[in-house]
């Protein structure tokens, strides 16, 4: 068991007397850029524990991963941990910024709504397995039905609900026109919306169903339905799968489907110490137990790249 990350990355035991009582306070701030799925679970749990049990400080920033990379990449802000959706983010920032990210979690879409909607009674049909799911994609078909998603263009959950939409018409035979039905445009503004403005929107409800990480939908107390593997892009295993669905952005790049996982690295080199503590949170310390707590699935700590600080690979080694 991790004492904790500030002892292991802080000076512990580095007294310059055997006769010190005391210790040194660990200084630095995380300073962390993260995925707007994890707003709640980073400001209300991780970083309030974190400062808690390390004596580091913790601040951080959400929003769509890809978002958040271009705004590293213009030193619009100056983050020394960057938290995203999958490691394409991260890789954005290479080598300039960071040479490696290590994968650590995922967690599956789902569709999320709105308890007081017209449509929950049917929803909750659905997800408890007494209407088919095909019986969704007609539900959201719905004329007035108010969909809410984040925006492909910059963040891979609002790829990854597009690119479901599109899997499902393949898998379930629906109508060839179902994607371009329910979604309209990529940046559809009647649907699309900042990412951690989407779940708070649908608890007021302004929306009656909103796309969701599965690991929102716990944390927030939101009734949602369940998607299968297939199209949940939640399963690493199940990459092949995601891989089949594509989308072509506002800039025409084209981008295929992949697992949702939650990627981290160290930015820069400032208060690096403090940064460093944070990941190694994450990979062994309460920060683990913490998402695990806030239902994401746990991936074996995976690095990609190379130049990995010694106190991260450490952890990874102990994991």
């Amino acid at each position: 068991m991790l004492a904790t990350a500030g002892c292991l990355l802080a000076a512990c035991g580095s007294s310059t007397s055997s006769t010190s009582s005391t210790s040194t306070k660990p200084t630095g701030t995380a300073n962390v850029a993260y995925a707007g799925s994890l707003e709640y679970l980073n400001e209300q749990v991780i970083g309030p524990s974190f400062e808690r049990h390390t004596g580091y400080g913790y601040e951080g920033r959400g929003g769509g991963s890809f978002g958040l990379a271009k705004e590293i990449l213009a030193s619009e802000i100056t983050p020394n941990v960057f938290e995203s959706i999958g490691g394409a983010p991260i890789a954005e920032l290479e080598p300039r910024f960071t040479t490696w990210y290590v994968t650590i979690a995922s967690s599956p879409i789902v569709l999320a709504y709105n308890p007081h909607t017209p449509y929950a009674t049917t929803l909750a049909a659905i997800a408890a397995g007494k209407a088919p799911l095909t019986e969704l994609f007609h539900v959201l078909e719905q004329p007035g039905f108010l969909l809410g998603r984040t925006n492909p263009n910059t963040d891979p959950q609002g790829q990854a609900f597009y690119e479901m939409v599109e899997l499902a018409t393949t898998l379930y035979h629906l109508p060839a026109s179902t994607p371009s039905t329910i979604l309209g445009s990529i940046d559809n503004p009647s649907q699309v919306f900042a990412e951690t403005a989407l779940e708070s929107r649908l608890q007021a409800g302004q929306l009656d169903a909103a796309s969701a990480f599965l690991s929102q939908a716990i944390q927030l107390h939101l009734p949602y339905v369940p998607l299968p593997p297939a199209i949940d892009f939640g399963d690493p295993a199940d990459a092949p799968l995601y891989a089949r669905a594509s989308l072509t952005l506002s800039d025409g790049s084209v981008v295929h489907g992949h697992p949702l996982t939650v990627a981290i690295t160290e930015i820069g080199h400032h208060d690096a110490v403090a940064a460093q503590a944070f990941i190694v949170d994450l990979i062994r310390g309460p920060g683990r137990a913490e998402m695990a707590q806030g239902g994401y699935t746990l991936l074996r700590p995976t690095i990609t790249g190379s130049g990995v600080p010694r106190a991260i690979q450490r952890a990874i080694e102990g994991s």
